[in-house]
């Protein structure tokens, strides 16, 4: 019953402005809402965070995260901290909690595009008792997406993950692609926001490139051997952390600033190959 209870409360509430008094114990219940909670609340309001706030596969703000506590049992920690706000996805089950009204919460839906990251940031700084924060992480973002060259069309990539997974549009990885200047091959295929291609799919659709999640270099089992095939060798990567892409945040301006890097630095070798080679 108490489990049905929270989730309903979870459901029910969704903050949209800002508190009238600023919370001061704040629990974050996923690593998404976790980089926002760490850029945007005072440290003292920070009461713990989701599970996975210590993994550095999955959090792209874990060396902030690494001085709170983290939730290692959320169905029994939640009401101990005694929270005056929850953060993050309706936990569903696995949270055991206390009637409507105990807490406030904020539900966040997965960011898929940076115009979703920026209401996002809004929405948890208002929570959190500091819009003037989210404003300004908004603008510095904003100033850094801005310095980066736009090129209209860097080639055809695709987003190629262990057991051939590869994310199509309506994903943040897609909005960071055509940012770049890259045109996602889900898209040009007709692909769903998640689909399987296949090795001799992929070499046939020809892409210009193969982004991948940064560390993929190394086997640990037949996923990721996949991403091995000798028939893949010839299309060039670009490598990406996993923590950048899961979720959306600040770290997108880390993502675009890499993926941009990358792609300057081939363009640069290449043209530097061309200028060293023999003149007929």
């Amino acid at each position: 019953m108490r489990r049905r209870m929270i989730l309903a409360a979870f459901c029910a509430l969704s903050l949209t402005g800002a508190a009238p008094v600023p919370p001061k114990r704040i629990v974050s219940l996923n690593t998404c809402a976790d980089q926002y909670v760490l850029a945007l609340a005072d440290p003292a309001q920070i009461a713990a965070l989701s599970p996975y706030g210590h993994d550095p596969e999955l959090s792209a703000a874990v060396g902030k995260a690494r001085a709170f506590r983290t939730l290692k049992r959320p169905s029994e920690e939640v009401l101990a901290l005694r929270p005056d706000l929850l953060i993050g996805f309706p936990a569903g089950d696995n949270v055991v909690g206390a009637p409507p009204g105990r807490w406030r919460t904020l539900a966040l839906a997965s960011a898929d595009s940076y115009a979703m990251i920026l209401a996002q940031i809004r929405q948890v700084a208002a929570a959190v008792g500091h819009p003037e924060r989210g404003e300004a992480m908004i603008a510095r973002m904003d100033r850094a997406l801005a310095a980066l060259p736009h090129p209209k069309h860097r080639g055809v990539a695709a987003y190629y993950q262990r057991r051939g997974y590869m994310t199509g549009t309506g994903t943040l990885v897609d909005d960071l692609m055509r940012r770049v200047g890259l045109v996602n091959l889900a898209a040009r295929l007709g692909k769903p926001a998640l689909s399987q291609l296949s090795l001799e799919e992929m070499i046939a659709a020809r892409p210009d490139w193969l982004i991948v999640e940064a560390g993929s270099e190394k086997v640990v089992d037949q996923g990721t051997e996949m991403l091995h095939h000798p028939i893949l060798r010839a299309i060039p990567r670009i490598r990406v952390p996993q923590a950048w892409t899961v979720c959306g945040g600040p770290a997108y301006v880390d993502a675009a600033r890499s993926i941009t890097a990358q792609l300057d630095g081939a363009a640069r070798r290449g043209a530097a190959q061309i200028n060293a080679a023999p003149r007929p």
